[in-house]
């Protein structure tokens, strides 16, 4: 019975988890990099799959991780999220800090059923994309980061295809993505990369875990204007992007994070902002 349930699950870095159809955008394109860059280890659930198939591939997830109730993050992979001409960014559900099979599930359909939501289906239409919205859930591996990213190989706002933008704060990502802190912002030109200038903002809310899931709480004193990255840390986020850039052929906006000295990716999707 487990092992029916099993297969319907497809996890990252498997050639089968590669099909945009089947996976959506967000884990097909994490599924291609996983082989090469440090992704964190999970599973996906193509549209229509019972959400209760979760519980299965949660235990099996917590069993290749060593842990007996792993912290995950839930999110949805549309087929046509994180593509060229749409990114979804914030349209559908997402969830950080999961614990547990019964939370696991519960997280699963509500990142299933998001994509119907009126904001999405607006959405959809503003894109000129068609109303059938079932997605996949993508179910990952929680990185617990000390510093949040976000990278362009090119500037979303200029197109200098000759910089790259880091922007960086404290904590997991929520905030960043959410807009509710101002990040340090790094300019780099591609060539090295080379280090061009930064900007060390006051940074005065992070988002944390926090019991079964994450809360925002305002930034210690003491490191609210202190730069997150070192210029080495810096550096080294600006030639992951490049090399994803590399792999995927176009220009990449990269969700990244730096926990325990290490560098995690944790999505990818084109710059849909350049001409």
């Amino acid at each position: 019975m487990v092992m029916d349930a099993l297969e319907e699950v497809l996890w990252l870095g498997e050639p089968a988890a590669h099909d945009r159809a089947r996976v959506g955008g967000k884990a097909a394109q994490l599924s291609r990099l996983a082989a090469r860059f440090e992704v964190p280890p999970g599973f996906c659930l193509p549209a229509g799959t019972a959400a209760s198939t979760a519980a299965a591939a949660y235990r099996e997830l917590a069993q290749r991780l060593g842990e007996e109730k792993p912290a995950v993050a839930v999110r949805s992979s549309g087929v046509d999220e994180d593509g060229a001409a749409a990114s979804f960014a914030g349209q559908h559900e997402t969830f950080l800090h999961v614990r547990g099979e019964d939370a696991v599930v519960t997280c699963v359909e509500a990142c299933a059923a998001s994509a119907q939501a009126d904001g999405a289906l607006a959405y959809r239409r503003a894109h000129g994309l068609c109303e059938a919205a079932e997605c996949a859930v993508l179910v990952q591996a929680l990185v617990l980061a000390d510093v949040a990213l976000v990278a362009f190989t090119a500037d979303p706002v200029t197109g200098d295809r000759d910089r790259i933008v880091v922007n960086a704060t404290w904590g997991l990502g929520e905030s960043l993505v959410g807009g509710t802190v101002t990040p340090d912002a790094y300019v780099l030109h591609r060539d090295g990369p080379a280090l061009v200038d930064r900007a060390i903002a006051v940074k005065r809310r992070m988002t944390v875990a926090a019991g079964e899931g994450t809360r925002e709480v305002d930034v210690p004193a003491s490191l609210r204007a202190l730069a997150c990255l070192e210029d080495a840390q810096a550096l080294e986020t600006a030639g992951l992007a490049l090399s994803v850039e590399a792999e995927m052929g176009h220009p990449v906006d990269i969700e990244a994070a730096w926990a325990d000295g290490r560098l995690h990716l944790l999505q990818c999707r084109p710059i849909t902002t350049l001409s």
